[in-house]
């Protein structure tokens, strides 16, 4: 989390830059119906029970906007919120106020969507060993955020992405004459990196146990196969689920030889959190 903290932080004025530009581009029209020194103070309030993540990137829009503008939390990442609660008050030049609040809210509302995902996946396994992971299935240039987003939830991250892993899938495979071939091949490129392979029935399975692959991942397996986990010595090899992941099927992984589950729904199937901001004066 700290390592994966640290590189959001930076990753952070780049994109809200990116996002004001989008929203504002050659300048806010309707916010020039509003007298230039105008001063105002608003009020964001959460309009249903979440988990809060964004704090950071609310706070960069403003400080890109308008450095004069002033913000005052009464929550943080990660706190668990409800109906009617107010989660910051924000002061300064209105203009500013109103040009920034759609940009604003629109980092807020996603990434507390996906923290509140995180935590209700996480409280299925919050009394076993098996961690929930994410996926690749992220926003596209979100992708740090929405991970930073899971953590906060209490899931955990997979591979961040196509660089820090090894992930060796079908066409990889094909592509490499096999399973033995393709792990042995990652191993000579870069031995430092985990290496994980894809399977999809129970003799992939045990070639990639051959080869002393770090990670097994087994897609889609009925029911029959998954009990059959139970059978198999895995040595140092840890097991992950995935495919077609939802809430009544983690429960049922529960009762499996599993170590992790992975799921593209904690980023891409969010539900954003309704969030309004309202002028006070």
């Amino acid at each position: 989390m700290n390592k994966l903290l640290t590189t959001t932080l930076a990753d952070i004025p780049a994109c809200v830059a990116r996002a004001l530009e989008e929203d504002i581009g050659s300048g806010d029209v309707t916010a020039m119906l509003i007298p230039k020194q105008q001063k105002s103070k608003a009020e964001v309030l959460c309009r249903e029970n979440a988990v809060i993540c964004g704090c950071a990137w609310v706070q960069e829009v403003f400080k890109q906007l308008d450095p004069d503008i002033k913000i005052h939390w009464f929550v943080k990442d990660g706190d668990k919120v409800g109906p009617n609660q107010p989660l910051f008050i924000v002061t300064g030049n209105t203009r500013s106020l109103l040009s920034g609040e759609r940009t604003a809210l629109n980092f807020l509302q996603l990434l507390s969507g996906t923290a509140t995902m995180a935590n209700r996946f996480a409280n299925f396994t919050k009394n076993t060993d098996i961690k929930i992971l994410d996926t690749r299935k992220t926003v596209p240039g979100l992708r740090l955020a929405q991970k930073y987003a899971v953590a906060v939830g209490g899931c955990d991250n997979h591979r961040i992405g196509l660089y820090d892993a090894f992930l060796i899938k079908e066409n990889h495979i094909a592509a490499c004459g096999g399973i033995t071939l393709a792990v042995s091949k990652a191993r000579e490129i870069s031995p430092d990196k985990i290496i994980e392979v894809e399977v999809e029935n129970l003799t992939e399975l045990n070639e990639a146990l051959d080869a002393h692959a770090d990670v097994v991942m087994v897609d889609n397996f009925a029911k029959e196969e998954l009990a059959a986990l139970r059978n198999i010595n895995f040595g140092n090899t840890k097991i992950e689920v995935s495919g077609n992941i939802t809430e009544e099927s983690i429960k049922a992984y529960t009762k499996y030889v599993v170590n992790y589950i992975s799921s593209g729904s904690l980023t891409k199937h969010v539900n954003a959190v309704d969030l309004s901001m309202r002028l006070m004066n």
